[in-house]
């Protein structure tokens, strides 16, 4: 009797032994996972600026790095749009409405937009210098062939501060570039707020969104954003297949111990 209580009683114990050593694991794990995040945005007309046009917008946070995913239609066509990541600590982290319009024209312009948006933190270009000095580094944003956006661009590093903020569903995407005489083109004689060189309609704010947090338990779909484009999973699952990978690893761990015990036995 003793041969064969006493093995059972040690795999009981190294079994236990595992699985509390892969939980224990698995919760020391979690909080890398909770530092990462996603946020997710609508993106519709900026009020007052004349833009019959949509779109969405995606961006995956990690540590300090961003992975941008944007689509958009209803744009100037064939002219270049900036397109950027706002936040300001002192911002209502929202888009602008036209009681924002300060000087009375109708219309929003970038700073008038700022009280409600804020700095720009990103500049949603294709190549190269991502950080605000490129905000009007015209001839890297995309010129919207048809109207349309498809933009997606990783490995864009941030500060602390930003990540933060884009984690905290506290910073806004905002496209730029208007047609308000429907010429064509850029054009008219006010003159941009950021660049006297330039109208007015290649800086004047034409799409925004706030970027949110998805709701507890919502799937990472980016609001609808292509499908092809958008990495699956998010932190919650990420942490039961963690969880769940460490306990498989236990019961292994106990399954070996048990066969060990009985080939001693």
């Amino acid at each position: 009797m003793r041969t064969i209580h006493t093995p059972r009683t040690t795999t009981t114990r190294i079994a236990g032994a595992s699985l509390a050593a892969a939980a224990a694991m698995a919760l020391s794990i979690g909080p890398a996972f909770a530092a990462d995040t996603w946020v997710s945005a609508n993106l519709k007309p900026v009020a007052g600026n004349g833009v019959q046009g949509s779109g969405t917008a995606m961006v995956d946070v990690k540590g300090n790095t961003i992975t941008v995913t944007m689509a958009a239609n209803g744009l100037l066509p064939d002219n270049p749009h900036a397109a950027h990541i706002h936040f300001g600590a002192a911002a209502r982290h929202e888009c602008p409405i036209l009681s924002d319009d300060k000087n009375g024209d109708g219309h929003i312009n970038t700073t008038e937009g700022g009280p409600a948006y804020g700095d720009i933190v990103v500049s949603l270009t294709k190549t190269g210098d991502t950080s605000p000095k490129s905000g009007l580094a015209i001839d890297r944003f995309s010129t919207a062939p048809g109207g349309k956006i498809a933009y997606q661009r990783g490995s864009i590093k941030v500060s602390s501060d930003v990540a933060q903020a884009i984690s905290a569903g506290e910073s806004v995407v905002v496209i730029h570039g208007v047609d308000y005489n429907k010429d064509g083109k850029y054009s008219g004689s006010t003159k941009s707020d950021l660049m006297p060189s330039l109208p007015t309609e290649a800086t004047d704010p034409a799409l925004c969104g706030a970027l949110r947090v998805a709701p507890a338990g919502g799937m990472h779909t980016g609001g609808g954003l292509p499908t092809d484009t958008l990495k699956s999973g998010g932190q919650n699952e990420a942490l039961m297949l963690v969880g769940g990978a460490a306990l498989l690893a236990a019961a292994g761990t106990g399954a070996f111990a048990a066969r060990r015990a009985r080939s001693r036995a």
